[in-house]
């Protein structure tokens, strides 16, 4: 499988930043022909690499005032290596978090999928009630909004997706934890949030937005949730968003049976 994927992400800093872009794809991935490039009114400034225990790639950019630009591009060639979970994993992705509040969603989750107890079908059962309960509504939430004030709008975008499906699934038992990706086949094209579930011995992909195959999604972050897998974070300073421009296609887009158990490869 060839992939190719780019994203373009332009600021106005207004004030001295300090800023980190996860862009780059994920270390799980060895054979990548990659080009990272960040400016300051057309003058390169130093992007320091980064990295998480989950191989999530960042880059650190101290910013001046000024229009700053990032552009990623990557070649993807063949599947990515598959992930694996520690205990210590099996343990964190079963405990509520900022924004996929499994502890309030107990009794809403166990009401819904009574007699749902293999792992797999409960998978499939929460998957297809998210994306039957949700309306994707681009601009319907907040950068704060999580789970539960989803669950209360009924209406919200990708990440508002997983967060639900990762909190139902805890909710459950079931460890969760929410992947950015590059999305081939994905219109309009963006960054794209997925959840992934401990199913079986494996990560599972969880999208209940079903709006690109999840067989050829390409995994950038991974994390609890959208704390730990946003494209950019702003530790100090002050930016304002002033352009995205999101690229992700693959040699040959396939169809996607949802009720296969996927990894992201």
């Amino acid at each position: 499988m060839q992939r190719t994927v780019s994203s373009r992400i332009v600021l106005d800093v207004t004030e001295p930043a300090e800023l980190v872009f996860a862009v780059a794809v994920s270390a799980h991935y060895s054979d990548v022909d990659e080009v990272f490039t960040a400016s300051v009114d057309g003058t390169a400034v130093d992007a320091r690499p980064m990295s998480d225990a989950h191989g999530t790639r960042l880059r650190a950019v101290s910013s001046p005032p000024g229009r700053l630009e990032v552009t990623y591009r990557a070649e993807v060639s063949g599947l990515g290596a598959i992930a694996t979970a520690s205990s210590t994993d099996r343990l964190v992705y079963r405990r509520p978090s900022r924004y996929a509040q499994s502890d309030a969603l107990l009794a809403q989750a166990a009401e819904e999928f009574a007699g749902v107890d293999e792992p797999a079908d409960l998978l499939r059962a929460v998957s297809s009630w998210v994306g039957t309960r949700l309306s994707y509504v681009p601009g319907s939430s907040g950068p704060t909004d999580g789970a539960t004030r989803t669950l209360d709008i009924r209406k919200g975008v990708c990440r508002d997706y997983a967060h639900v499906c990762v909190a139902l699934l805890r909710a459950r038992g079931i460890p969760a934890r929410m992947v950015a990706v590059y999305a081939p086949g994905l219109d309009p094209m963006d960054f794209h949030a997925v959840a992934e579930a401990w199913v079986d011995g494996a990560w599972r992909v969880v999208d209940a937005t079903t709006l690109a195959p999840r067989s050829t999604l390409v995994r950038i972050a991974t994390g609890r949730d959208a704390a730990d897998t946003a494209f950019l974070t702003v530790v100090s300073g002050r930016t304002d968003l002033v352009e995205t421009e999101i690229t992700a296609v693959v040699d040959e887009l396939p169809g996607d049976d949802l009720d296969d158990l996927v990894q992201i490869r």
